[in-house]
């Protein structure tokens, strides 16, 4: 019996017992009315096996107690509490309620055939809705086949519209390569045509020289044959008036133009290079615009002090073996027009940098020289010195800060102050052909101009800048031929 009891413990059956009666309890208003019925006669049939083990645990006890243990118990509970299990009680309904009641069934039962038709002839309803809806949707699936077939056909007449348009873009692309490729020639012939058409000039020009000293020399020949020569003329005497043009006076029109058209290059190309190499190192723009103007006036100083010693040097050179209708002087221009090659253009870039260094109005980091801007230099330098072959010759106007500004000779730069009288310094200079204006320079014009060129003479002291032994070196070692070294082989 003991381990009878000890099993039913263990399965705690009336637990389980509670448990699914109260998950029937939580569901009975949801679930149907046959799972309601099913549950319960589940728990009914839990409460017989679990009654079925209570009897055989009754039983055992009973036989453990003997013959007479255990019977007034059965006797006062076990035997009245069945009698009233079993016992058949009483209908407690009369017949006109029975009658009613079994009125209300068939009333109930015939609603519940008519909600089954309703229900069913819903069920047709929708099951017809139903089938019309599939036959939609087949029908919305077949035009989406054709909407996707329609699709890759387009996309297969676009890949090959995309592909013939490729080719033809790349078609377009070599031609348009190959027109560039035509351009290019086109403007090397030009190029090459413009170079034939200067030498052409030039070859004209030697002609017509040529053609003159023929004439002339002819000339020379016939008086030379005729039984009344002329009287020598000694070399003391005033060399003959030239009757035919030289090289130089037949190209100075044309040297004129092209030389101002460089120096107009100078402004725009080399003077804006320098600006930006110089401005690397120095921020004041002002000081900048001093440097690279003192640079150009100090080029066009020592190159017409080259010119005219190489004159000298010419003239010096010339002058024993000199003869002919033309003057020395006009014989020398020639020379020196003709090779303009000779013109030792490092030395006078040495000189403008030495003239530079010890000029009190600029100043310059001391860790840069002012060979920074040679390019600059070299380029004013040989511009002035052709300049100095023309008749008459091309100089800079004078200039000075603080000077009345001259709208004939400057134009103002976008920084000034467009109502001052004064010029404050200068950008660059005017190009002069004896008193008229050739080439406009460029002047800062500011208010109170003499005033603050004062005080910054007077507030800040003068800097002299010597080269360093290294630095005279190099400039040493970079000179070229003198033309202190030309020679009658030379010329």
């Amino acid at each position: 019996m003991a381990d009878t009891l000890r099993r039913l413990a263990i399965t705690s059956s009336f637990s389980v017992l509670q448990d699914k009666l109260e998950s029937w309890h939580k569901d009975y208003h949801v679930i149907s009315c046959d799972q309601n019925l099913n549950r319960c006669c589940e728990l009914i049939e839990l409460t017989a096996k679990i009654q079925g083990q209570l009897f055989a645990i009754l039983n055992l006890t009973a036989a453990e107690g003997g013959h007479y243990a255990g019977v007034d118990t059965l006797k006062t509970r076990l035997l009245p509490w069945l009698g009233t299990c079993f016992s058949m009680g009483r209908p407690s309904v009369t017949d006109d309620t029975s009658l009613q009641l079994i009125q209300d069934s068939v009333e109930k039962d015939r609603r519940i055939r008519e909600l089954s038709a309703s229900h069913d002839s819903e069920v047709q309803k929708l099951d017809t809705q139903l089938c019309s809806t599939r036959l939609q949707l087949d029908h919305v699936r077949a035009e989406l086949v054709d909407a996707h077939k329609e699709l890759d056909d387009t996309k297969s007449k676009s890949a090959t519209t995309l592909l013939a348009t490729e080719d033809e873009i790349l078609q377009l692309k070599a031609d348009l390569r190959s027109a560039h490729d035509q351009v290019e020639i086109y403007k090397r012939k030009l190029g090459a045509v413009d170079d034939y058409e200067r030498q052409i000039r030039l070859l004209r020009d030697e002609v017509s020289y040529v053609s003159t000293e023929k004439a002339m020399l002819q000339e020379r020949l016939v008086r030379s044959r005729s039984p009344s020569p002329l009287p020598r003329l000694s070399r003391s005497s005033s060399p003959m008036k030239s009757e035919s043009p030289t090289r130089a006076q037949l190209t100075n029109s044309s040297r004129h133009a092209r030389l101002v058209s460089r120096f107009s290059d100078l402004y725009a190309v080399e003077r804006l290079e320098a600006q930006t190499l110089l401005r690397r190192y120095i921020t004041d723009l002002e000081m900048v615009q001093k440097i690279i103007f003192i640079a150009v006036v100090e080029s066009f100083k020592t190159a017409k002090l080259a010119y005219r010693q190489f004159k000298l040097r010419v003239r010096k050179t010339l002058s024993p073996s000199h003869f002919g209708p033309e003057s020395l002087e006009d014989a020398a221009v020639d020379y020196i027009v003709r090779n303009l090659d000779l013109y030792d253009v490092q030395t006078s870039v040495n000189d403008v940098i030495n003239a530079m260094n010890v000029n009190p109005r600029i100043s310059f980091p001391p860790e840069v020289d002012f060979v920074l801007i040679s390019a600059l230099i070299r380029d004013t330098c040989r511009v002035a010195f052709a300049m100095q072959t023309l008749a008459p010759a091309l100089d800079l106007a004078f200039a000075s800060d603080g000077e009345l500004y001259n709208e004939k000779k400057y134009r103002r730069s976008y920084d000034s102050e467009f109502t001052a009288p004064l010029v404050m310094h200068h950008v660059w200079p005017a190009l002069m052909d004896g008193d008229a204006v050739v080439v406009k320079g460029e002047a800062v014009t500011r208010r109170g101009a003499l005033w603050s060129r004062s005080r910054s003479q007077t507030a800040s002291p003068v800097r002299s800048r010597s080269l360093s032994p290294s630095r005279s070196l190099a400039f040493n070692s970079k000179r070229s031929l003198s033309p202190g070294r030309l020679t009658t082989s030379h010329l």
